[in-house]
């Protein structure tokens, strides 16, 4: 890998003229670049992210399903909302506002960071009613202050913005008014937007969303503190970023950050941004685009890109592009539909059927969350994509190298999204070096080919490879209802897998620095094939300020031929539940994860 690591404008020539030159060039800075080696892919992401920093740990809330639009005009309809999501019981975690929480119009209100008297007169109120109600509050903010804001006059006293040539606070129009840009490079500037997210924390919100940060306007005249506009955009999001999670740490130390932001810069990831891609079109041609961007940018370091689910841009009322991409969203780091507001954007809204089916891909999110949330931890530790490209799985097969119609989710899943209208059935490679086994209904696919799968309304391809554990959970309302301490494990019996061990983390899902902490726990699945036994075993490895709990696992092994003869869970027979039709048997353990406990299951009959 080639890191060029300059922030002003410039461009970046890959022998363009087939010569076998590469031409880098800026117009200011150093002129810097580093050299990024590894034996595989991973590696090589797993050395950047050493580079350019780790993605902090995201509590787990953030892997449930959000609740936005553009936008909620009053407290009224935030809680009407979320009420609505508990009362159709579709999972949901948080809800976003969008900037009317600040101004009743969409024009001249930028830069109060304070509630819209009026529309929302209980704030406090309503944060704590969602609180109580398992519902997180996240909050809109931009970088601009508007001369017709309540708090231009402050940001002019306060010397907070970037400046002209004479030295004065520059001004410019754009789409929402007469507006002056705060200058984050300036300690002043720093300070102050610092103190309005740490002020908002202490009522009690825990997200933040900053937008517009390109920025989206930018002056070439407009000076900062450390350079001019052309020398300083490409890091204002990242600069952005680092403030947001300052205010996170010395508001309380322990609290993880959700930053949702559209632009950064090489290692934003180490502040916590979570980035989407922007106002993409309401249409399938939108939604074809999303894969691919996810898998570039989890290679950059940046693992949490995602897009707002069923699109955002456009008054287009298909329901089934929207189910289409509320099931990849399944699949995609964050949960998150939102959406111009003539067409809800929340599946409580969609007719009877998409709503269904939304409420059916919401769910599944819910159950893999012991999965998910294992993912958070590797991306933290090692800087892998929870998106990956099929490449990663063959690096010498170059036909992959532009393959978007199917990637992995983590090391167990194939998925293939459903990204263009009224298919019957979609072509699917699946990787080499394993067998694959539809998700939904056990079909065996074998590794190393293409092959036309049918398609339905209700899911979209997803399939799981041979000899992997996949750690699931009953459906929860929220996140908090969840523990880990209640598991149904699924094993994938595969006649060519010998043996093979998979990992599940855990811990409390907001303290940041955990693992520091010594308060987590990670446990190990293993499963051999022995003849015509399978033997599993199961250990814990647990932090030392991790205080451990028995674990309920409902064990369920797939693709068995015939009823075991007997299942024994160290030492002792137990009773199972075979499911003749499905050729799976289902195992109930209490694990007392101090010790190891083994299962050994003989499959003669």
């Amino acid at each position: 890998m080639l890191h060029f690591d300059n922030a002003p404008i410039g461009y970046l020539d890959l022998d363009s003229k087939n010569n076998n030159t590469l031409a880098y060039e800026t117009i200011s800075g150093r002129k810097t670049y580093q050299v990024v080696t590894g034996s595989t892919w991973l590696e090589i992401i797993e050395n950047y992210t050493n580079l350019t920093g780790k993605q902090p740990m995201l509590p787990r809330w953030a892997l449930g399903n959000f609740s936005s639009r553009f936008g909620y005009h009053s407290q009224k309809e935030v809680l009407k909302t979320a009420r609505l999501f508990r009362d159709e019981e579709i999972p949901m975690d948080a809800i976003i506002l969008d900037l009317f929480w600040f101004g009743k119009e969409m024009k001249g209100n930028m830069g109060n960071f304070a509630f819209q008297a009026d529309s929302f007169p209980k704030p406090q109120q309503m944060i704590d009613d969602l609180r109580n109600d398992y519902v997180e509050t996240i909050l809109i903010t931009e970088p601009y202050v508007q001369t017709t804001s309540k708090r231009w006059d402050e940001a002019v006293k306060k010397d907070v913005l970037a400046k002209d040539s004479l030295a004065q606070p520059l001004t410019f129009d754009f789409f929402f008014g007469n507006t002056g840009i705060i200058d984050v490079f300036d300690k002043e500037g720093y300070n102050w937007f610092k103190g309005i997210y740490k002020n908002l924390l202490d009522m009690g919100v825990t997200g933040m969303w900053g937008d517009l940060g390109e920025p989206e306007v930018h002056p070439s005249e407009a000076i900062h503190a450390t350079g001019t506009a052309n020398e300083v955009h490409n890091i204002y999001g990242h600069q952005w970023a680092k403030l947001v999670d300052e205010a996170y740490r010395e508001y309380d130390p322990n609290m993880r950050p959700f930053i949702l932001m559209r632009a950064g810069y090489s290692g934003s990831q180490r502040y916590g941004m979570i980035p989407w891609t922007g106002d993409v079109a309401r249409s399938w041609g939108g939604l074809q685009s999303q894969p691919e961007i996810s898998l570039q940018m989890g290679m950059q370091g940046i693992g949490y890109m995602h897009s707002d689910l069923g699109g955002f841009a456009g008054d287009n009322l298909d329901d089934e592009l929207y189910v289409r991409w509320m099931q990849y969203g399944v699949f995609q780091p964050i949960y998150r539909p939102h959406a111009q507001e003539a067409v809800p954007s929340e599946p409580v809204f969609r007719s009877d059927s998409s709503k269904a089916l939304s409420k059916k891909a919401i769910e599944l999110r819910y159950q893999l969350l012991p999965y998910n949330y294992h993912l958070v931890y590797q991306n933290h530790t090692t800087g892998a994509p929870l998106m990956r490209p099929l490449f990663f799985e063959e690096p010498e097969n170059k036909s992959l190298f532009n393959y978007d119609d199917a990637y992995l989710w983590g090391e167990d899943f194939l998925v293939a999204p459903i990204v263009k209208s009224n298919k019957k059935e979609k072509e699917v490679y699946f990787p080499k070096g394993s067998n694959w086994y539809d998700f939904y209904t056990n079909e065996k696919f074998e590794g190393g080919q293409k092959t036309t799968v049918v398609l339905n309304d209700t899911t979209i391809p997803t399939f799981v490879r041979g000899g992997a554990f996949i750690p699931m959970t009953d459906v929860v309302q929220h996140t908090k209802k969840y523990s880990g301490n209640n598991l149904i494990l699924h094993y994938y019996a595969d006649e060519s897998v010998s043996s093979s061990a998979s990992k599940m983390y855990n811990d409390d899902g907001l303290t940041r620095n955990i693992i520091e902490k010594e308060k987590y726990e990670l446990l190990t699945f293993k499963g051999v094939k022995d003849q015509n036994n399978l033997n599993f075993s199961f250990r814990a490895k647990t932090g030392e300020k991790y205080a451990s709990s028995e674990k309920n696992i409902e064990l369920v092994i797939h693709n068995l031929n015939n009823e075991p003869k007997k299942v024994t869970v160290n030492g002792e027979k137990v009773c199972i539940n075979w499911d003749q039709k499905k050729n799976r048997v289902s195992i109930p353990i209490l694990w007392d994860t101090k010790e190891t406990v083994s299962i050994n299951i003989d499959r003669i009959k």
